[in-house]
């Protein structure tokens, strides 16, 4: 009896048909199946032009397991068992996001071990001539009943203790259990060998194939590597004290409960030197609460390195602080140095939130993550093509954001959903290394709606429940993983900022589109700064590219000044009760801000051949089609410490930006000569390069600054300090060539004096087709110490610096194909009226854009729809002024 069937497409089980009438067929289907005494029979339709079965064309033919066998042996040199460092894709199609657990399963090619989907084996098959496929079906199982309601007497599930995803202390991951189906399967006929038919066959084919099937089996998947189990990434280590930590016989002894600092009596965040037993109060957190510093203050005068919060201490553990490492730290030897002060840790009870529990509060609270989320109320769930849910990887909210609103802007849906078929057509043999075709993927993935379904409810297998908010989805692990390739943050697993994200997934189609339709032209403006002499009110004129508004928060405007006011005093005087209130910034006071003057007080004018101040102006020289602002919440306190601003802002749904159009030079307005400051030292001194203070250097790295900003920093300030150096760094963050390599004067090598023959002519070669010319790709890599993808980069931040940066599909100036014209000023922009309205904006929650949920509201069809990760649905309060970017359209006059 048949036990197993498959639907195929297949014209050659009947080769003797295939020259007749081509064009006349345009389907195949057989049916296999496998009787118990080995034979397979396929039965064979082919289906016309018209639809219609034709009847002369029903055929039968049987296959035995020796045919098989048969066909593996001719296969078997294409059959390889995978080496250390191959990449396997066993849980994602290559074109598509269907899985194993997806209908049709996935087949995984035994030689590239590249994975299809049903509906794409096929064209893999008939372009490369591969045939055996490694088919791997899983099926969810049913879920138990959870023992936590049962009665078992098992414990209930922990709080988290950790901001982590999936790992001991952290958020809980609930794990899918499945059966799994693996067979081989040889196209195009689609015969199927399991384990049992290979044992019948010969050695060397049962132990080849046996071997590779093994392999891929046994091999992490490419997207198991990518798969994030944490937020913050951060294990605490062991303290390089601990070990040998010098702990004073003072006599002092620590009651085991009734802590209070000992120089002001506060009884909360409560901590104890282990060297000398004083108990002191903890830092003072930027928003006022914590403590008075006090622990702080005694390390920094005696140098006695670890601390512990007493209100932590279990027999499991305690909050550990190493003032010397600056960090939270693991002290094996504690029980040890707590009993040296009379504290028995087995007996200990925790009476105070841990450190990260106080982090996990914060970014908690209600009012931000609540609000955002619209957590209070019961959302309706939403289904269908442009309600597509994404699955968290772990971290990736922030790219799960930036991606739903950018497939809502129809130049990316025109470029890359428009022509999915012709880009998959296109791809080429690797599609998961390729830039359009992944984002082509990802792309259709959202919008077509064709994985825009209920998740499965555990407990409901005939799916009779209502349908809950999360969905099936995608998880774009194969786009995470080629996107952030090579990046510093983005290949990482860390949170990132949505902001830094979206610029450079814009840089990213900017230098895959240098021959087509460019979708980030629809964000792609012009700005022009005006700075004008205030000695000798003459004028300079620049223009220069962007992307994004970035919009300052003026805190001094704020409308509940009283109100903040009282808060912050009630906080200062240890009221553990004052509320958290938001400051409350007017729209209109961000664009003030924005709009207005900007005084320079160190220019060199070159009409006074002299240093004297001056003011720059900025304002708008075209109106993009697309307008992003970005609301700048994120900035340092007073001592350096990263902050994020808690504001309420009336961010309009129209705006009207007219008034904010450059005009250029005006009528009898003087404009600054063209000439260059003087050179330091003449010519026929030499010069010696500076010497950096690598201290300094050090301390702005390990803030988080790029190496050659934080060497700029420090050159252009003098050595003076970090004080000097920071302030050098938060005024030149937006620079275009912010982390360019510095090249110092009188250095005999080094960036920017690599000769032209030593470039790499396969590097010039990549960039000139990309559209540029022999003379611009020599600049960027002579500015980046021949380095490719710095280059590349390079040339994207300097576009204004070239003549002509407009260039035809051919690759040639607009100067050159057009006869020699004047070349255009600067590059391909849109422009319009300056009239737009809101249609989504990302919002963030948390402390930091190191940590915290990004989630997105975006308008379709004149209602709002909340984005968040896999849950889509229907938005009742949509909390646009607490948003990070904003998103506009222009609106037709």
């Amino acid at each position: 009896m048949i036990n197993r069937l498959a639907i195929i497409s297949s014209r050659s089980a009947f080769p003797q048909h295939q020259a007749a009438s081509h064009d006349s067929f345009r389907q195949t289907r057989a049916v296999a199946g496998r009787l118990d005494n080995g034979r397979v029979i396929l039965k064979v339709q082919w289906t016309n032009s018209k639809g219609k079965e034709s009847p002369l064309i029903n055929k039968t033919r049987e296959f035995t397991m020796a045919d098989v066998g048969e066909v593996l042996m001719s296969v078997l040199s294409t059959i390889r068992v995978p080496k250390p460092g191959d990449r396997v894709h066993k849980d994602e199609c290559a074109l598509s996001f269907a899985s194993p657990e997806s209908e049709g399963g996935l087949y995984v090619c035994m030689n590239s071990f590249l994975g299809f989907g049903s509906q794409y084996v096929d064209r893999h098959h008939a372009r490369t001539g591969q045939r055996a496929y490694l088919h791997i079906t899983r099926t969810r199982k049913a879920k138990k009943e959870d023992d936590t309601n049962s009665g078992s007497g098992h414990p209930p599930k922990k709080k988290p203790t950790r901001l982590a995803i999936g790992i001991e202390g952290g958020f809980d991951v609930e794990q899918e259990q499945y059966e799994e189906d693996v067979k081989v399967v040889i196209l195009p006929d689609r015969q199927e060998v399991n384990s049992e038919d290979l044992a019948t066959m010969p050695d060397v084919v049962r132990e080849r194939v046996s071997l590779s099937m093994a392999g891929i089996m046994a091999a992490d998947s490419v997207s198991h590597t990518l798969q994030v189990q944490q937020w913050d990434g951060e294990v605490r280590q062991e303290s390089k004290h601990a070990a040998d930590l010098k702990q004073l016989d003072n006599g002092v002894k620590i009651p085991p409960s009734g802590w209070r600092c000992e120089v002001c009596d506060l009884q909360e965040n409560i901590w104890m030197n282990l060297t000398d037993g004083k108990v002191l109060c903890g830092r003072r957190y930027f928003d006022g609460s914590g403590g008075n510093n006090h622990a702080l203050l005694h390390y920094q005068e005696t140098g006695y390195p670890l601390a512990v919060k007493l209100g932590t201490i279990t027999p499991d553990g305690a909050d550990v602080y190493s003032y010397d490492e600056d960090d939270m730290v693991l002290d094996s030897k504690l029980p040890e140095h707590l009993s040296h002060f009379g504290i028995d840790m087995m007996t200990m009870e925790k009476t105070e939130r841990t450190m990260t529990e106080l982090e996990i509060a914060v970014n908690q609270r209600v009012g931000e993550w609540e609000v955002i989320q619209e957590s209070g109320t019961t959302l309706k769930p939403l289904f269908g093509p442009g309600l597509t849910g994404m699955r968290n990887l772990g971290n990736s909210c922030y790219l799960n954001s930036v991606m739903q609103v950018l497939f809502t802007v129809p130049d990316f849906q025109s470029k890359y959903v428009s022509n999915f078929d012709k880009i998959v057509d296109e791809a080429p043999s690797d599609p998961t290394q390729d830039f359009k075709t992944q984002v082509a993927k990802l792309g259709y993935g959202l919008v077509s709606g064709e994985y825009s379904k209920p998740a499965p409810d555990p407990g409901d297998e005939n799916g009779a429940s209502e349908p809950r908010g999360d969905q099936i989805g995608i998880a774009p692990q194969m786009f995470k993983a080629l996107v952030g390739r090579g990046h510093p943050e983005f290949s990482t697993n860390r949170q990132q900022d949505a902001q830094e994200f979206l610029l450079h997934f814009i840089n990213m189609v900017e230098r895959n589109c240098r021959s087509g339709p460019n979708p980030s032209e629809a964000f792609r403006f012009l700005v022009e700064e005006k700075i004008v002499c205030q000695q000798s009110q003459k004028a300079k004129y620049t223009q220069r590219v962007d992307y994004i508004v970035q919009l300052p928060v003026p805190m001094d405007q704020a409308t509940n000044t009283e109100e903040l006011q009282e808060a912050e005093r009630r906080r200062e005087e240890g009221d553990s009760s004052a509320p958290t209130v938001r400051a409350q910034i007017p729209f209109s006071a961000c664009m003030a801000a924005l709009s207005e003057p900007e005084v320079l007080t160190d220019f060199w004018s070159s009409a006074v051949q002299a240093k004297t101040t001056a003011t720059k102006t900025t304002r708008f020289a075209s109106f993009p089609d697309h307008l992003v602002i970005q609301i700048k919440k994120f900035t340092f306190g007073l001592d350096w410490v990263p902050k994020k601003l808690d504001v309420s802002i009336d961010v309009p749904d129209t705006l009207d930006l007219s008034a904010l159009r450059a005009t250029g030079q005006q009528p009898g307005e003087e404009l600054l000569p063209e000439v260059a400051p003087p050179p330091l030292m003449t010519p026929d001194v030499e010069v010696k390069a500076p010497v950096l203070d690598d201290s300094t250097v050090s301390q702005l790295c390990e803030m988080g600054f790029p190496l050659e900003a934080c060497r700029k920093a420090v050159y252009y300030t003098g050595n003076t300090g970090i004080d000097a150096a920071m302030n050098w760094i938060m005024s030149h963050m937006d620079d275009p060539d912010f982390s360019a390599p510095l090249v110092l004067p009188g250095s005999s090598s080094g960036p920017g004096t690599t000769p032209t023959e030593s470039l790499s002519e396969e590097h010039l070669a990549t960039i000139v087709s990309m559209g540029f010319s022999r003379d611009q790709a020599t600049r960027a890599l002579r500015a980046t110490s021949n380095v490719l993808d710095r280059a590349v980069d390079w040339i994207f931040s300097h576009l204004d610096d070239f003549d002509s940066m407009e260039v035809s599909e051919s690759g040639r100036s607009a100067a050159e194909s057009e006869g020699g014209r004047d070349p255009p000023p600067g590059p391909r922009v849109r422009d319009g009226p300056g009239k737009y309205e809101l249609f989504a904006f990302i919002s963030h929650m948390g402390t930091s854009t190191m940590c915290g949920h990004y989630v997105c509201h975006i308008k379709k069809d004149q209602q709002w729809v909340i984005f968040n990760d896999q849950k889509v649905c229907a938005s009742e309060k949509p909390p646009k002024d607490l948003g990070y970017l904003y998103f506009y359209r222009r609106v037709a006059e």
